[in-house]
């Protein structure tokens, strides 16, 4: 059996911070695609990229609907693969939406989707996780300061960091509605976080997560470091992030809602091993075990 070295320890006795070990754009020189030189290297140096106008207004009207239909279908709310609200009860997230909706699936083979997530990669690519986020008005919860590569290379067995998320708005990003916040320039810095991983973690992280957050006083010093940036913008732009930026949204208080589709593209080079942090990998919804790519 080959012996894969873990090079970001987590969940150990102490939180521990490592330098990235990995390229953050893995695409060769000069390779061509729909993202342009100077957009690349504003990712490579912020660890995000944003689109302002990715979806046509017919095309956010269509992902709407078809986002509504979804949340008021008494089967996708019974699915394991549905999430929700710890107080409201009210559908917080619908995972592995690519499969369960012809209509979003659509959306992940789109070439300006597709080709942007190959494009930063370099190289094919399978869906490790989608899902729709509903943010509804009056009290959504919001998702912790996190780095999504800590949990994917935890417990769902990651190597790498080769993997590339896009957020794209299917309701318009105020700067009150729990738009989406990264510290730019943290994906240089993994935060190996303390404590172990509990049995079946994901049926909690998924509604609050705990295991696998940063201390206070780690996330103090990267904000010191980095800031933090707010994303604002219509409905139809779309934020692309690297898997190990340190991100988080707050709370939805206001009347404004923000849903948004979620879709997390890993190279077909970096395919998921047993677990580096936990007692068994996540289900699939959450974490896929299929490496077919996307075509």
């Amino acid at each position: 059996m080959t012996t894969i070295t873990d090079l970001y320890p987590t969940r150990g006795t102490a939180e521990v911070s490592t330098p990235r070990q990995d390229p953050v754009v893995w695409a060769t020189p000069g390779t061509s695609g729909p993202i342009q030189p100077s957009e690349l290297h504003g990712y490579d140096r912020d660890g995000f990229l944003t689109v302002d106008r990715l979806l046509a207004p017919e095309e956010v009207a269509r992902y709407r609907a078809e986002l509504d239909r979804l949340i008021a279908d008494p089967a996708v709310r019974a699915d394991e693969r549905a999430i929700v609200e710890p107080k409201s009860q009210d559908i917080r997230s619908v995972f592995e939406v690519h499969k369960i909706s012809e209509v979003f699936a659509e959306l992940v083979r789109d070439p300006r989707v597709l080709g942007r997530a190959r494009q930063i990669l370099g190289s094919d690519v399978y869906v490790h996780q989608s899902r729709v986020n509903v943010k509804p008005g009056f009290g959504a919860s919001g998702f912790y300061w996190h780095s999504d590569f800590e949990t994917w290379h935890a417990e769902d067995g990651l190597p790498r960091m080769r993997t590339v998320s896009v957020s794209i708005a299917l309701t318009e990003n105020h700067d009150t509605n729990g738009g989406l916040m990264i510290m730019p320039g943290s994906h240089r810095t993994f935060v190996g976080c303390a404590g172990v991983t509990p049995k079946d973690n994901y049926k909690r992280s998924l509604r609050m997560q705990e295991a696998g957050t940063p201390s206070k006083e780690a996330l103090t010093e990267l904000a010191g470091r980095h800031g933090i940036k707010l994303f604002t913008g219509p409905a139809g732009s779309a934020t692309w992030f690297d898997c190990n930026c340190m991100h988080g949204s707050g709370d939805n208080i206001t009347p404004f809602p923000r849903s948004n589709v979620f879709i997390v593209f890993n190279s077909v080079e970096n395919t998921a091993v047993e677990p580096f942090a936990a007692p068994a990998p996540r289900p699939a919804f959450v974490g896929a075990r299929d490496f077919t790519p996307v075509r």
